[in-house]
């Protein structure tokens, strides 16, 4: 905490030292929107960076996956399955795909192409095993 102020003096000497204060934050505030790659750091210094085990949820952070999938199930739901379908309805269809393309991510693409690859894998592991020298 600052000191008290007593008198007259010690008012000027702090209203110079404010005013000094001020005009440097003036000079850092320009430089920090001097040109537009200075904006644009600015901005995105805004949003916040995942820590290292949490989940991406900014769009700076997705993966090609993520990013590929708002646009092509709102697109492809409302090409298809909506397609005679009101405003309302595809806007709505939209917004509940855009959130649900959050959960879609590269692992959890990656985990079912495995789980379908190892159903099959299976299956011809369990023909091997029957039929040693092949059909």
């Amino acid at each position: 905490m600052d000191k008290p102020i007593r008198n007259s003096w010690e008012l000027r000497e702090e209203i110079i030292r404010l005013r000094a204060l001020e005009k440097g934050q003036g000079i850092a505030i320009k430089q920090r929107f001097s040109s537009p790659a200075a904006i644009f750091s600015t901005v995105y210094s805004l949003f916040p960076k995942p820590a290292a085990g949490e989940r991406h949820t900014n769009i700076f952070n997705q993966d090609f996956v993520s990013i590929l999938s708002r646009f092509l199930i709102p697109l492809t739901l409302n090409k298809t399955l909506f397609r005679n379908s009101g405003f309302i309805v595809k806007t709505l269809v939209g917004l509940v795909s855009q959130k649900a393309s959050g959960y879609i991510n590269e692992d959890s693409v990656v985990s079912v192409w495995d789980k379908v690859k190892g159903l099959f894998h299976k299956k011809g592991e369990s023909v091997k095993k029957n039929y040693p020298y092949g059909l």
